[in-house]
C-alpha cells in the first residue's frame, strides 16, 4: 500500500503545471517579468510599472468629458443666440447715437463724416468680427467637407476688415479737413494696431489654410498662433471701442461751450453712449467665451490635443 500511495503522489506532482511549482516558500519574490500572467496582468500593473486600468478607465474619461453633451450643444447655442443679439443691439445703438444725438452721416469731411467712424468700427472690428470668429463653434459645421466654411469664415473676416479700413478713412479724412493731428491719442494706437493686425491675421490665414500649396505641416504650426491671434485682435477692438466713445463723450460734451450739458452730469448722451459701451464688452466677453470652451471647439481641433494621442493608439 505504501508503494501505490507513492507511485499516486508522484503522478499527483508530475500533474502540476510548472508555473506553479516554481512559487515555492522557498523561492524568492516574483520579478517584474513575472507580472505578465494573463490573469493577473490587470492587478500587478501597478507593481510592474506599467500603466493600469484605471489610468485607461482616466483617460477614457477625460476624452468623455471633452466630447460635447447635448445639454452642452444647447448651452452652447444659448449663448450663441446672446451673442447674436447682442451684436444687433450694439449696431442698432452705435447708429442711433450718431443719427439722433451727433447730427447723422455724410461723406464731406465734416464732422457728419467722423460719425461713420464709430459706426463701421463696431460694425466691423467688434460685430461682424465675433460672428465671424465663433462660426466654427457652431455644430452645424462640424461636417466632414469644411471648405464651404473655411470660406465663409475668410469672407466674413474680410468684410470686417473692409468696414474697418473704412472707418479709419472716414476719422483721418475728417483730421485732415479739419488740421487735426493723427494717431495722437491712445485710442488711436490701440485701434491702428487691432486694424494692422486684423490685416496681417486675414493674410496669413488665407494663405496657411485656404491655398491649396500650402502644407499641412504648415497648418498645423499656423493653427494656435492663429487661434490666439483672434483673441487678442478681439480684445483690443473691445479696448479701442470704449476708449473712443469716452474720447468721443470727452470732446463733445463740454458744458456752456457748445450748448450741452457737461459729461460729469451725466446727460442722456453720456449715459446711452455709456451702455453702448457695456453691450460692447458684454459682446467680447460672450465672444471669448465661446472660443476658450474646449467642448465647443471643432472635432478635428480636439483631435490634435496630447489626450487623445494614447488612447487613440491603444485603440488602433
Amino acid at each position: 500500500m505504501l508503494t501505490a500511495a507513492g507511485a499516486q503522489r508522484q503522478q499527483m506532482q508530475q500533474e502540476v503545471p510548472s508555473s506553479f511549482s516554481s512559487f515555492s516558500s522557498s523561492s524568492p519574490p516574483p520579478s517584474p517579468q513575472h507580472c505578465l500572467l494573463p490573469l493577473t496582468h490587470l492587478a500587478t500593473a501597478a507593481q510592474c510599472g506599467s500603466e493600469t486600468s484605471a489610468e485607461v478607465e482616466e483617460n477614457h474619461e477625460v476624452r468623455l468629458e471633452i466630447i460635447p453633451t447635448m445639454r452642452s450643444i444647447v448651452v452652447f447655442y444659448m449663448c450663441y443666440l446672446l451673442c447674436l443679439g447682442l451684436g444687433v443691439a450694439c449696431v442698432a445703438c452705435v447708429c442711433v447715437w450718431n443719427s439722433q444725438w451727433r447730427g447723422g452721416f455724410a461723406w464731406d469731411g465734416s464732422a457728419l463724416q467722423f460719425n461713420w467712424h464709430p459706426v463701421l468700427m463696431v460694425t466691423g472690428l467688434v460685430v461682424v468680427y465675433g460672428m465671424g470668429a465663433v462660426l466654427y463653434r457652431i455644430p452645424l459645421t462640424w461636417g466632414e467637407n469644411k471648405l464651404p466654411w473655411k470660406i465663409l469664415h475668410a469672407v466674413l473676416m474680410l468684410a470686417a476688415l473692409i468696414l474697418s479700413i473704412l472707418g479709419l478713412s472716414a476719422v483721418f479724412d475728417f483730421h485732415n479737413a479739419k488740421r487735426i493731428p493723427n494717431l495722437y491719442s491712445l485710442h488711436s494706437w490701440i485701434g491702428i494696431a487691432a486694424t494692422a493686425l486684423f490685416a496681417t491675421q486675414w493674410v496669413v490665414g488665407v494663405a496657411g489654410f485656404l491655398l491649396p500649396c500650402s502644407p499641412v505641416s504648415l497648418r498645423k504650426l499656423l493653427k494656435p498662433a492663429h487661434v490666439w491671434m483672434g483673441g487678442i485682435i478681439m480684445l483690443l477692438s473691445i479696448a479701442a471701442c470704449i476708449s473712443g466713445i469716452n474720447e468721443k463723450l470727452f470732446f463733445s460734451l463740454k458744458g456752456n461751450t457748445n450748448g450741452s450739458l457737461p459729461y460729469s452730469s451725466s446727460p442722456p448722451e453720456a449715459l446711452y453712449a455709456n451702455s453702448l459701451g457695456v453691450l460692447i464688452v458684454a459682446f467680447g466677453l460672450i465672444v471669448l467665451k465661446i472660443l476658450s470652451n474646449q467642448q465647443w471647439q471643432h472635432p478635428d481641433s480636439r483631435q490634435q490635443s496630447t489626450v487623445y494621442t494614447p488612447l487613440l493608439h491603444e485603440e488602433n
